[in-house]
């Protein structure tokens, strides 16, 4: 079955691309295998100067990629570009700390020299999601490189082109050939390739359905695997907040690449003194945004980035609404054509309901009113997930003691979740295990390896 790269705001068929045969996967292993040795030979300055050389590239073509990201999945055109820039950062993070995350550390112990040292797996599999296609590629794979493994990326089959656009940009880079390739290969194909020999560990960004089935591959082949899966974020709002400059920040909070993030505020804890007047003002915000093309920088509402997505979300709304949730505002298609999903507010949202229980990947916001703090992380932490979360005080220390019994791999007080190179991204519970990102990321896919001396 081909893979279609679809212009979801228009619904236009963009380019067709033929899955892989087993020859033609086979032969790209053998050469990523094969150029690994090289890659891992090279000292840490010169794997740099290369992952400096595609930071330069993503910075000279963000306005090319950027569009390219808006046409394959439609998120606004200014997301996109923002998304390119992140990319150039990422890149150079890694190129100036990897030989630091990575030295060899002396320990004492009852040898004469004892030390531990940090050396490659070999090829790590990114198994990556359509909804950031650039990012959550290069924060893959950028710890990964610099660690001196070699990689092979199968991305989401509804981006093809971002996919080869990444491995263009490696090689005009001038990264050694086969460090970076791409398999275009279905989702049936993966479970072979995870087994392969020649795959060392594997990451994946995706649903909890989709990190069960790697995980279990995985562990049946014993490699390592980093999963970041699925999550229902806590956006609690105290009863102390600014109403109207929070409002702001939950707009961007839920409505960021329009819903379609893992870390997108998803459930708005509010205290009740403030509630009324919290939905009020982000029902405003709401209201305001028009839906339109999303490279013009003027619209608010971009398209979802397939058809199925929203029959899947409104399917999830309506449930919603039949067992006892409030629509605000939204909850319907709108345009002639694409797969526009109106902003949904959804209020006295409870445990047992779909908004809820269940994750809503769209630019839907449910509302879930508390009493009190306790009350708001007991409710919080009332999910399978665990992988952000927020809270809103204008106390910073009560706001970092209700961080912390937020069950979850990253908690802010007074700022939107966000992956940050600098630090530990990852999820507990079914958003996944094992982290991205930081010293921690770059340490994942490597061989911790104690030497003792005599």
């Amino acid at each position: 079955m081909p893979m279609l790269s679809i212009n979801p705001a228009t619904g236009q068929t963009l380019q067709s691309f033929s899955t892989w045969q087993t020859h033609e996967i086979d032969a790209v292993l053998n050469q990523v295998e094969i150029a690994q040795t090289g890659w891992a030979a090279l000292g840490f300055e010169q794997r740099a100067g290369f992952m400096r050389n595609l930071a330069q590239i993503f910075r000279r073509r963000n306005e090319e990629y950027a569009h390219l990201i808006t046409e394959e999945m439609g998120k606004l055109l200014k997301e996109a570009r923002s998304e390119v820039e992140k990319c150039a950062f990422g890149c150079e993070y890694y190129a100036d700390h990897a030989q630091a995350y990575l030295s060899d550390e002396v320990i004492a112990s009852d040898a004469s020299r004892s030390l531990v040292v940090y050396q490659p797996l070999g090829t790590v599999l990114c198994i990556m999601p359509w909804n950031f296609p650039f990012w959550q590629m290069i924060r893959a794979a950028a710890p990964a490189l610099m660690a001196g493994n070699t990689v092979v990326l199968k991305h989401a089959s509804n981006v093809p082109r971002c996919a080869l656009a990444l491995e263009e940009a490696f090689q005009q880079a001038e990264f050694p050939a086969n460090t970076f390739r791409t398999l275009m290969i279905s989702a049936a194909q993966v479970e072979r390739v995870i087994a392969d020999q020649r795959i060392a560990a594997v990451t994946l960004t995706g649903s909890s359905a989709a990190g069960r089935s790697v995980a279990a591959i995985a562990g049946q082949h014993l490699k390592k695997c980093v999963l970041e899966l699925g999550g229902s974020d806590p956006f609690i709002v105290l009863d102390d907040v600014d109403i109207e400059s929070t409002a702001k920040q939950a707009l961007t909070a839920r409505l960021q690449n329009m819903g379609q993030s893992c870390i997108a505020a998803k459930r708005f804890i509010l205290a009740e003194p403030i509630a009324d007047a919290f939905v009020a003002q982000l029902k405003a915000l709401f209201s305001q945004l028009q839906s339109g093309d999303p490279k013009d920088d003027a619209t608010g509402i971009a398209p979802m980035a397939r058809e199925d997505l929203r029959t899947d979300l409104h399917a999830q709304v309506e449930r919603s609404i039949a067992a006892g949730a409030q629509r605000v505002i939204g909850g319907v298609f709108i345009g002639v054509q694409g797969a526009y999903y109106a902003p949904t507010i959804l209020d006295h949202v409870q445990p047992g309901m779909a908004a809820f229980d269940e994750e809503l990947f769209g630019p839907v916001a449910a509302i879930v009113r508390v009493n009190n703090d306790e009350e708001a992380i007991r409710l919080a932490n009332r999910t399978h997930f665990g992988l952000g979360g927020s809270v809103w005080t204008r106390d910073s220390a009560r706001g970092e003691a209700l961080a912390r019994q937020i069950h979850a791999g990253c908690t802010f007080v007074n700022g939107i979740v966000k992956s940050d190179p600098r630090l530990p991204f990852g999820g507990v519970k079914e958003s996944g295990y094992g982290r991205e990102l930081s010293y921690h990321g770059i340490r994942e896919f490597v061989n911790i390896k104690t030497i003792w001396i005599k």
